[in-house]
């Protein structure tokens, strides 16, 4: 296909996004609603093969053409049979007119896929482009080199490929031609086996040891044994001590033996050490190594292992579990001095300055509790709503307004970009809305890219209004950022289940933003997240239609089932909300497993849940739900709730909801 042909379709594309899209992209006013079906069949149809129908004007001067295009060719590369020289010929045209503009990503990965299939190196480099590659692609640019004898500089991009962790076998002709270079010493060689024992790749490590030299292939493979069989491993090093072994093979099969089986770790730390002769410093990262998965486990012994821990050996992670340690033993003299010890940018986050504010209070030291709670409630998050709690205060989010610049909206939404990303949007093309949506927005001017936030959540866009906001480090513009997109749904549900409407979109902001069609990798649907089983056995309790997959991207099924889930947990864990949310993320028996023994300040048990990600998804709930409430009310939320104590399951004293 000739240049000019899409240049004269593109000027018209312009043309179009100067005068046809004056108005908002959502506007009531639709002039391309009937070419957006046109172009849904057409992009449906391009990846069949056959024929494609002739395509109409407006089709062809629709801003989502080029796609339609790049979708084709695509087809037409994997087509068999096909007359590639000629579909090659129309990639070229169309790659070097789009360039590196997202409509041309795709397409390029796809070609140069099929050039190095088809061993087409002389094309293959000169379309090449290295922020489309992944480690596949990369090798095959390094056999185009060698076939067309452009090695220069060739041995140093290779062997900086080598030292990867997994095997790369589309490279395996690059790294034979680097060893008749002589440019594979033993010590590269060794450098990849350590990255995938570090990894804990024990398989293709020995693929990789096994080509060095026996005196330097066999501490490497003592480490890779250790690592397949940690408690095998060290109880042979216990019993045999004068058994030589790399302190950090050692260090790395204890660690493992450590997470596996935290009580046969216990019970072969003192043999360890004494039996490999560690003094206080050599035995210190074994103590931490320890130390870490007890404190997940809410283990007392916790305390007693990070206390053989030097300075030098804890990082960031380490003195938080640290702290929550302490907590957890309510120990507020060690959890004192833990935060006062910290770093000074650890120590002045919101999160530990709460902490600090609460071992004072415990300590009876009331005036400086309350300067710390003061700067806290500062902070807009959970530890806010905390401090607030501690001091009895109402909670009012600091709002920070991001004026909306109508005009400027109007100019942007007009940008070709942005016309294309919310075409792509509403095809339901949303990754493809997203690359093109980043393009316009890194080409904008830093002072006009706020208005973005706007522009997006205009749409209905609110995954990308938030992704937007955050990527400029705007949190604070409730009104904007804490939208009620489906409160019909919502109401409904609150009402058939008794659950908060606030509490129902805050789990929805944190679960989907907003997204009907959200589909994460584990298979959670809709709104609300829900996988099938559980969408299944809430819908069975509450006389429901039993639900496919399809029907949880349907917001009053997902909305309702959800808000179903949130009651039957809320009733299991005794009202406890916090509880609740732990079981709705991370599952029911988790959350059952992480309850105490005996009753426990809700602060202290969310700081100590194990699971990263669920102790921040709880946190950030509860500081979503105390939002909405203030958005949907304009009053001050009381949290006299969030001082109850947490209790067992089955506890019959258990009262309050946090």
């Amino acid at each position: 296909m000739p240049v000019d042909s899409f240049i004269s379709r593109r000027s018209v594309v312009a043309v179009l996004a100067v005068f046809s899209f004056a108005a908002s992209a959502l506007a009531a006013e639709d002039p391309l609603r009937g070419v957006r079906v046109e172009f849904t069949q057409a992009y449906a149809r391009a990846s069949q093969p056959g024929a494609a129908p002739a395509d109409s004007e407006n089709l062809r001067t629709y801003p989502l053409y080029p796609y339609l295009q790049a979708a084709r060719i695509r087809q037409a590369l994997k087509t068999p049979g096909a007359s590639l020289e000629s579909v090659d010929e129309r990639t070229a045209t169309f790659l070097a007119y789009y360039n590196d503009e997202p409509v041309a990503r795709g397409l390029r990965r796809a070609w140069l896929e099929s050039l190095a299939t088809r061993q087409q190196w002389e094309p293959f480099l000169a379309n090449y482009r290295e922020a489309v590659a992944g480690d596949a692609l990369r090798c095959q640019s390094f056999v185009a080199r060698l076939q067309m004898g452009r090695t220069e500089g060739l041995a140093r991009e290779v062997a900086a490929q080598w030292l990867t962790p997994q095997s790369l076998p589309e490279c395996d002709a690059p790294f034979a031609w680097l060893r008749t270079q002589n440019a594979l010493p033993d010590s590269l060689i060794e450098q990849r086996a350590r990255l995938a024992l570090a990894k804990g790749t024990t398989s293709f490590a020995r693929q990789i040891i096994a080509q060095l030299p026996a005196a330097k292939a066999a501490p490497l493979q003592q480490w890779a044994s250790i690592l397949d069989n940690p408690q095998r491993g060290i109880d042979a090093l216990i019993t045999s001590p004068q058994t030589p072994v790399e302190p950090d093979a050692l260090l790395a099969g204890w660690s493992q033996l450590a997470r596996k089986d935290r009580i046969g770790a216990l019970s072969r730390f003192n043999l360890l050490v004494k039996a490999r002769k560690l003094d206080d410093a050599a035995a210190s990262p074994y103590a931490l190594k320890l130390a870490l998965p007890l404190s997940h486990d809410r283990d007392p012994a916790a305390l007693g292992y990070f206390a053989m821990v030097r300075s030098a050996d804890f990082d960031e992670t380490a003195r938080e579990w640290h702290v929550r340690a302490a907590l957890w033993a309510e120990d507020w003299k060690q959890v004192s001095t833990i935060v006062a010890n910290m770093p000074d940018e650890q120590r002045q986050l919101v999160r530990w300055r709460y902490w600090a504010a609460r071992a004072a209070e415990e300590q009876d030291n009331r005036a400086l509790a309350e300067q710390l709670y003061e700067s806290v409630i500062a902070d807009d998050n959970y530890y806010s709503v905390m401090a607030s709690a501690r001091l009895d205060r109402a909670v009012k989010p600091h709002p920070e307004r991001i004026v909306e610049d109508k005009v400027l909206l109007k100019e942007m939404g007009q940008l070709p970009s942005f016309v294309r990303a919310s075409e792509l949007l509403r095809t339901n093309l949303r990754r493809e809305a997203s690359a093109e949506w980043q393009y316009g927005f890194d080409a904008l001017a830093a002072d006009k890219r706020p208005q973005m936030i706007h522009l997006a959540a205009s749409w209905g866009w609110y995954d990308q209004a938030v992704a937007t906001a955050t990527q400029l480090r705007v949190f604070n513009d409730y009104a904007l950022l804490y939208p009620r997109p489906y409160d019909r749904e919502v109401r409904v549900a609150a009402k058939l289940t008794d659950v908060d409407a606030d509490l129902i979109y805050g789990v929805m902001r944190q679960e989907s933003l907003y997204r009907a069609d959200a589909v994460s990798s584990a298979n959670a649907y809709g709104l609300l997240q829900l996988i099938l089983p559980t969408a299944r056995s809430t819908a069975q309790r509450w006389q429901r239609p039993r639900p496919s997959a399809s029907d949880l991207l349907v917001p009053s099924t997902s909305v309702t089932l959800g808000a179903g889930q949130l009651r039957m947990l809320l009733d299991r864990f005794g009202g406890q909300t916090a509880v609740a949310l732990a079981g709705y993320n991370a599952g029911p028996s988790a959350a059952t497993r992480w309850l105490p023994r005996e009753s426990i300040d809700p602060d202290i048990w969310i700081e100590n849940i194990p699971y990263n990600e669920t102790r921040t998804y709880v946190q950030r709930v509860l500081w979503h739900t105390i939002v909405f409430g203030w958005l949907r009310s304009g009053d001050g939320q009381r949290t006299d709730g969030w001082l109850a104590r947490i209790v067992a399951p089955d506890d019959p004293t258990r009262v309050g909801t946090l």
